[in-house]
């Protein structure tokens, strides 16, 4: 069985915040497909950054190097563009490029033996707890207690709010935006915060400190570029759970966050880390020190194979606009209910893309060029 083709496009989709009459949230990926000689096609995805030169990428480099060879070696597959394209271990672009294939490889696999990936990953269960992404960074306090409420009463039982994200606003501004929350949804539910790295050491611990008697689950990605020196003093300073990890490209890097206990959760992406195939060593690592794994970034419909598949998986992140992305581009993919997922057991990934709604929102390199007023997280407010 080897690889005969790859291809490669871009695809977008706004967002309807619901409630928000002005915000919209873009999602732009990356979607890839994998053809064989037996006839035996797969996909995968990768998220949105610089995803013009994730096609280039694929199309002038690793498509070039990987045709002709046999689809389900996939360390070889993985060596080989280590050895011929990045010796130096960049992360970035190629290591986007590379997990939407490896996740296309990995659902060629599983068509073939008609198992899940989550079996043939290691079958660990079939179900995993999930989290909400609730809590947009342009919320107000009455939107962020109006949508913790409605995403309670829908069946949620964790929720994630983003803190920082907004130059307007300090740490002690979002110290209110979360007890706002937190007061909104009782003792009983799980909330998260997530910084995605925006504040420096001194501001994330202010905040940490500050809400210590809130009862967060974890705190996610607190500081600037996800500095391990700095995160080790943190979570020494702190007495909530932190977690780190959904882009950082590859097993060497989740190595330093893991043998320092920098962090109390290591979350790969298997869209941004190199695919199945990368993040199963970053679980495995993780296991060796008895460190939990969740996935942060979103995309829950590739994600949960991993957290279903191995031991140390935990919740599925449904963020809300990366879910009705996933819902709109895909047939057959999972809701989460009453806290947790189920997945189908169908072979491969589970779900079919829908050709139809792919095709719509193609984009091209100009209209790319126009599209990315949103912020690197994927808001931006219309108008």
């Amino acid at each position: 069985m080897n690889i005969t083709d790859i291809r490669a496009t871009i695809h977008a989709l706004d967002v309807d915040v619901p409630g928000v009459e002005a915000s919209v949230e873009r999602r732009v990926f990356v979607f890839v497909e994998v053809d064989t000689d037996t006839g035996v096609s797969g996909f995968g995805l990768t998220g949105a950054m610089l995803p013009a030169a994730v096609v280039a990428c694929i199309e002038h480099h690793l498509k070039p190097a990987l045709l002709g060879m046999p689809a389900l070696h996939r360390e070889r597959i993985h060596a080989h563009v280590w050895r011929k394209l990045n010796t130096r271990g960049y992360t970035g672009v190629i290591s986007n490029a590379l997990s939407a294939i490896d996740i296309a490889l990995w659902d060629i696999w599983g068509k073939q033996e008609q198992r899940s990936v989550h079996e043939l990953i290691g079958g660990y269960r079939d179900w995993a707890p999930t989290y909400a992404t609730f809590g947009y960074p342009f919320f107000d306090t009455d939107q962020l207690a109006e949508h913790a409420k409605r995403f309670l009463a829908e069946g949620h039982r964790m929720l994630k709010m983003v803190v920082g994200g907004d130059p307007s606003r300090t740490w002690k501004d979002d110290v209110e935006r979360v007890r706002c929350v937190r007061e909104a949804i009782g003792d009983d539910a799980d909330l998260i915060i997530d910084a995605n790295c925006w504040f420096d050491p001194f501001e994330a611990r202010q905040l940490a400190q500050a809400v210590s008697d809130c009862r967060l689950l974890w705190f996610e990605e607190p500081i600037q570029q996800n500095d391990v020196r700095a995160l080790v003093d943190f979570r020494a300073q702190v007495s909530m759970p932190v977690a780190v990890g959904q882009m950082e490209g590859h097993r060497w890097r989740y190595r330093e966050f893991i043998a320092e206990r920098a962090v109390d959760i290591i979350q790969p992406n298997v869209i941004y880390n190199g695919g199945f195939t990368e993040s199963i060593k970053v679980a495995h690592m993780a296991q060796a020190f008895n460190m939990p794994m969740t996935n942060g970034g979103g995309w829950p419909i590739f994600n949960m194979h991993l957290l279903c598949g191995l031991m140390n998986g935990g919740a599925v992140e449904f963020h809300y606009g990366i879910w009705q992305v996933g819902k709109h581009f895909f047939h057959g993919t999972p809701d989460p209910l009453d806290g947790r997922m189920q997945l189908s057991g169908a072979p491969g990934l589970g779900f079919t893309p829908n050709y139809e709604a792919l095709e719509a929102a193609r984009l091209d390199a100009t209209q790319l060029a126009t599209s990315t007023s949103h912020d690197a997280h994927g808001y931006r407010l219309r108008g």
